[in-house]
């Protein structure tokens, strides 16, 4: 089975431009066309292309020995050991300011960043947002220096077999230009973030080049590339870049207050299957089914239901659940947008308002201190906007685990990010209030009762 490999490579640009005309494109008409070189779209691109190197340093765990204070006294703090983890990918400047965006798997658990210009010259970024739901991050260069910038393009431009430059640093070597074709479009089966919708290419990509750029011949940005799909953690010809319209948002939300807020439609999507076609009648598998509405959600408000089958989102058609997703997610909050859906057999319209998910009840974090299989985990309310966050599946209410710190007793009992815990010793956990005073009792055995992954799991802890 092919393996997906994370590839590190080339990311984007900032100022929108107008979307390119399919006039623009034409195939070569003679043989002297054939000879034509890309050196003046790199000579464009690539000063706007950055290599980026992420750190944090790892604490090991010490010596008893060196806790007695007689002991350190000679010896001070040679027990305490770390070791430096490190990433390598790729970025690009879209703010003259030094805004850069890159991919968040290159910076995901890291704490110190540098970035390097295509001059070689280094500066120290800070993080100014993260953001796992589309893989994407967004760092700013600590100078007061105007930096050359990328144009961003229109990724619903683009069409299957247009030529373009991938532009990153594969495997570390140095900055490196790759040409190929629009290989697909709408990919959403990648499995990398929650809104595939990749642009797949053929344009080389390797490990180091994400977070680098894909551009057109125009020089405009219209992807970063992320991934690719390899035996032997190679290039094999299918890569994939997220649209740059998806890292519009994010851009947006980097330049006004570093958090990410995107539409909820209110309802559970699945995607159309063959059996489910043939079950309501459609000529082929394409849409998503509408599987729940939230009451009082945008969905419901806009008057969609149960079974419904979304075709397209304001005109732009979808093939799937991903592709409503990755429609909404690209759009401001604030505004409407024009849902078209199938409902036995006839088109139907609805205006849905694009309105962040409610934190309705309030998530009311707590950090578990008491000594009990929950310690050091994180856990809070479920709500529509921690179901988002956490990307809970037809899960309304209880308590979920949203973080477990390394090394603690829940990490290493195996207590995982996004358990809704259901029952403790008999006892129904319905908010992180409950769970709190569950987890400080002295039980000789626990009884624990969590949802995982849509199934519910029974085990027993000795205390």
């Amino acid at each position: 089975m092919r393996r997906l490999v994370l590839a590190f490579a080339v990311s984007l640009a900032a100022v929108a431009a107008a979307p390119a005309e399919t006039a623009d494109k034409t195939a070569p008409q003679s043989a002297a066309e054939l000879h034509l070189s890309f050196a003046p779209v790199v000579k464009k691109v690539r000063p706007a292309v950055v290599n980026v190197y992420a750190s944090r340093v790892e604490r090991q765990a010490r010596n008893p020995l060196f806790d007695d204070p007689i002991f350190r006294q000679f010896f001070g703090d040679q027990g305490e050991e770390s070791r430096v983890a490190q990433s390598l990918g790729s970025g690009v400047i879209v703010d003259p300011s030094g805004l850069i965006v890159t991919n968040h798997h290159v910076i995901e658990g890291m704490t110190d960043v540098k970035v390097a210009l295509s001059d070689r010259r280094e500066f120290p970024a800070k993080i100014v947002l993260r953001d796992p739901h589309s893989d994407l991050a967004v760092l700013k260069i600590e100078s007061q220096e105007r930096f050359p910038v990328l144009e961003l393009g229109d990724s619903d431009a683009i069409e299957v077999g247009d030529i373009v430059l991938a532009v990153g640093d594969p495997f570390g070597v140095g900055q490196t230009v790759t040409q190929g074709i629009v290989s697909a479009l709408a990919r959403t089966q990648i499995g990398i973030n929650d809104y595939g919708f990749f642009i797949q290419t053929d344009a080389a990509i390797n490990p180091g080049n994400s977070g680098g750029a894909l551009v057109d011949l125009n020089g405009r940005l219209i992807g970063v590339n992320s991934a690719i799909v390899s035996r032997s953690g190679g290039s094999v010809g299918i890569g994939f870049a997220i649209p740059v319209n998806m890292v519009k948002s994010v851009i947006y939300a980097a330049e006004h207050g570093g958090v990410v807020r995107r539409p909820w439609l209110g309802a559970s999507l699945q995607d159309v299957t063959k059996d489910i076609a043939d079950s309501i009648g459609l000529e082929r598998p394409a849409g998503a089914l509408i599987a729940s509405v939230a009451p009082e959600g945008p969905a419901d408000q806009g008057g969609l239901k149960r079974g419904d089958v979304v075709t397209a989102i304001d005109g732009q058609g979808v093939d799937d659940a991903g592709g409503v997703g990755f429609r909404l997610g690209v759009q401001p909050l604030g505004g409407a947008a024009t849902v078209t859906a199938l409902r036995d057999g006839k088109t139907v319209t609805a205006t849905v308002k694009l309105i962040a998910a409610p934190e309705t009840p309030p998530r009311d974090a707590i950090r578990i201190k008491s000594r009990s299989p929950f310690e050091g985990a994180l856990v809070e309310n479920v709500s529509p906007a921690v179901s988002e966050e956490l990307s809970l599946q037809n899960v309304d209410d209880g308590v979920v685990v949203a973080e477990t710190a390394p090394g603690s007793l829940a990490a290493n009992l195996g207590i995982q990010k996004g358990d809704v815990v259901r029952e403790v010793n008999g006892a129904k956990i319905g908010s992180t209030r409950d769970l709190e005073a569950a987890a400080s009792q002295r039980p000789r055995l626990w009884d624990l009762t969590i949802e995982r992954g849509g199934q519910t799991i029974r085990t027993r802890i000795g205390g």
